[in-house]
């Protein structure tokens, strides 16, 4: 796993390679070497950094916090929402609704979000990894300081940052983030049990455009 944290050439090495050498990530990365031998564990180990393989640091503008990846088999590819199946999981149906409903635009017709992380979205989890059909299974190994550690460094070196929360999981990084120079736009999870409450009507695509706008940054096309 260090390995692949190594070969991310985007702007991410100053935090990330001081992580590999914290005594918690190599408890978390034995973990995982160990378990993977035993278990199916998603995502494949080349796309775990997947969210910083693709965004670039020094263009990132916005960064949308999931939970944990999807569990079942030939969904997650690293990025939190995303998916290679062509099967769409019901959480990211009922993003592609709000969607279509902000910004009136066609329905998308596959599951990979690599278009908006390389335009500098960071879609990262909490959790990077999960064991075949547990979901929050890899809750306590040590990836909340990792994701811990990754959004208080984006607070303090960044500015502007448009950070999207989405469920309870990701309102527990807010503390971690900066108020005074950065951006938070809150709603609930947008999985079948709580889209209803407030992620439905929040228009957090357009309110993200708007604020980029504002900062004469150049805006996300969303259309997938």
């Amino acid at each position: 796993m260090n390995k692949e944290i190594y070969s991310i050439n985007n702007g991410w090495n100053s935090v990330l390679e001081k992580e590999v050498n914290q005594q918690y990530f190599c408890k978390l990365s034995d973990y995982l070497k160990k378990i993977r031998e035993k278990k199916i564990i998603f995502p494949k180990i080349e796309d775990v950094f997947s969210a910083f393989k693709l965004c670039n640091y020094h263009k990132l503008k916005i960064v949308i916090i999931g939970q944990d990846p999807y569990h079942n088999i030939n969904q997650a590819n690293g990025l939190a929402f995303s998916t290679k199946s062509k099967k769409l999981p019901p959480t990211l149906v009922n993003i592609y609704k709000e969607l279509v409903n902000d910004l009136k635009i066609e329905f998308p017709r596959h599951g990979n979000l690599e278009n908006w992380a390389k335009q500098g979205v960071l879609l990262i989890n909490s959790v990077l990894t999960v064991e075949h059909n547990k979901p929050n299974s890899h809750q306590h190994i040590g990836w909340q300081k990792f994701t811990d550690n990754v959004i208080s460094y984006i607070s303090k070196n960044k500015k502007g940052i448009i950070f999207i929360i989405w469920g309870n999981h990701a309102k527990n990084k807010l503390k971690l983030i900066d108020e005074s120079k950065h951006h938070t736009l809150i709603a609930s999870h947008p999985s079948p049990l709580s889209a209803y409450r407030s992620f439905f009507g929040c228009r957090h695509f357009s309110k993200s455009n708007t604020i980029l706008i504002s900062q004469r940054k150049k805006t996300i096309n969303w259309q997938l």
